[in-house]
């Protein structure tokens, strides 16, 4: 039976980082990572804006170029899946019938898409936007003809797919269940601003409506219909509504977990010698207030990677990062730092008209995030506030013209 002294399982920033961080920290063990997809590891966010604009090659999204890991002595074994965690034994059964033991192993599988339940979910035409097979798949198809675009969710995924598509000259039309885009993430300021950019860049957007099922020609997608029976052309359907974590051999080897596996303070699962990172693990976020929860995000997954690749080192230190996040739609860069879970007041610094804004979520006084359009400034200074959790004069914060950095 192989094995290796550390398995890391799942390809993607997290499982790229733990790997590297492992070996800066003078870890000189074996290291075989496990990825599902025939890639070494990529970079994620461009797939669904440079990569599928044609404005990177696939070349240029590696995290690392191919050879940087055999000078690193990190094996791979790509296209291949982990079925089956034995964690007494300390092995592993992979999709092509093998074992693999492991000493130590980390888990980073990040989500799959979550996909529609809906009657004709299965036609050929719909796509989520989470692996380059998924853009490569959708790119042949608009190269093939394709105009006409429906994508459900109004989340980032869809918006950034949405800005895209448009921007190509394609017709899209986005559909969102909740009243707004980005209901579950930013407040209604920030919300009312995307929607009018995308509308004012053509694209079809409805809030408040309810997908009923998906209608074609028996093979591919010719239409999204609505509850209330209209029917919207789609020659391609983008599905935009969320990840589930991918968990499903942890939990059933006994690791605890509702909502992907929870992890403690040290990003360790509650089996032995199992670390979880990135999106699939669950954890106390002390910028949440101590909420246990999954965050999204790259900064996330390379930071517990870090974290655990410095305790599997010998320096153990609980996980403590500062949550950022970024989203890129037409000219617009949005950066948000901190989370603004439980907000209970919005200050807005400038004017959204002018597409350079922040918006500024406090909870009992305190700033607890801020998201910045095109105000990099704000960005970097807010931080501050936010890791301070100050309590700022509202009438000076509200003024654009007083660098945040004088409220700390």
């Amino acid at each position: 039976m192989s094995k290796a002294d550390v398995v890391i399982v799942g390809a993607g920033h997290g499982g790229a980082q733990c790997a590297i961080a492992l070996r800066q920290n003078g870890f000189e063990g074996t290291i075989t990572v496990i990825g599902r997809e025939p890639e070494y590891p990529y970079e994620r966010p461009p797939l669904s804006k440079e990569y599928f604009a044609r404005e990177k090659t696939f070349d240029r999204l590696y995290i690392r170029p191919p050879t940087f890991w055999a000078e690193k002595e990190v094996t791979f074994k790509l296209a291949t899946e982990v079925t089956k965690v034995d964690p007494k034994a300390h092995e592993l059964t992979l999709s092509n019938g093998e074992t693999f033991g492991y000493g130590k192993l980390v888990w980073a599988t990040g989500g799959d898409p979550r996909r529609l339940s809906c009657s004709g979910a299965e036609l050929a035409g719909i796509h989520a936007v989470r692996t380059r097979e998924d853009c490569d798949t959708l790119m042949a198809e608009v190269d093939a003809g394709t105009r006409n675009i429906v994508v459900i969710g109004g989340g980032y995924i869809g918006l950034e797919a949405a800005a895209v598509l448009s921007k190509m000259g394609l017709n899209v039309t986005l559909l969102e269940a909740l009243p707004r885009v980005l209901a579950r993430v930013a407040g209604e300021e920030l919300s009312a601003f995307y929607q009018k950019e995308h509308a004012d860049h053509g694209v079809d957007l409805r809030t408040g409506v309810m997908v009923d099922c998906l209608v074609g020609d028996g093979h591919r997608v010719t239409g999204v219909q609505l509850a209330g029976g209209e029917v919207i052309p789609a020659e391609a359907v983008i599905v935009g509504i969320g990840i589930v974590p991918a968990v499903g051999p942890l939990i059933a080897a006994g690791a605890a977990g509702a909502n992907g596996v929870d992890v403690d303070e040290y990003c360790r699962t509650a089996l032995p010698d199992i670390y979880a990172i990135g999106d699939c693990a669950a954890f106390a976020c002390d910028y949440a207030g101590g909420t246990v929860m999954r965050v999204e995000s790259v900064q996330n997954a390379n930071d517990m990677a870090t974290c655990v690749a410095k305790a599997i080192c010998g320096d153990e230190k609980p996980y403590k990062a500062f949550p950022w996040f970024w989203s890129n739609q037409y000219d617009l860069r949005l950066q948000t730092a901190g989370i603004n879970l439980g907000f209970d007041k919005t200050v807005v610094r400038g004017n959204p008209d002018e597409r350079a804004f922040s918006v500024v979520y406090l909870k009992q006084g305190k700033v607890v995030a801020l998201d910045c359009v095109n105000a990099v400034k704000d960005y970097v200074q807010g931080r501050k506030l936010v890791e301070t959790g100050a309590n700022p004069d509202l009438e000076r914060l509200g003024d654009k013209d007083v660098p945040l950095k004088d409220l700390i």
